[in-house]
């Protein structure tokens, strides 16, 4: 496997951003959606640190699965009511 190299280290090549672009958008969104919901059911004690991070682990496990099976259809669904940049 080539890595693209730049001043921040190695990067991996484009063909892994289908990949990548879920992983970190599951985890940013697992994250809070899960803390707001543990915050609420348990209030800011020492039950939320105890309990959040298992939600947002058991979140995340399902989370990222489905955004890689849910994103192609979402594309196709913005491409059907979203006008396609003008060529030049």
């Amino acid at each position: 496997m080539k890595y693209e190299t730049n001043s921040r280290g190695a990067k991996l090549p484009a063909r892994y951003a289908a990949f990548v672009m879920p992983l970190f958008l599951s985890i940013v969104m697992t994250f809070v959606v899960s803390a707001i919901s543990t915050l609420k059911s348990l209030g800011l004690n020492a039950a939320f640190l105890a309990t959040w991070p298992t939600a947002w682990g058991l979140s995340w496990l399902v989370a990222f699965p489905t955004l890689l099976l849910v994103l192609p259809v979402v594309r196709w669904l913005v491409g059907l009511v979203v006008e396609s940049p003008a060529r030049r």
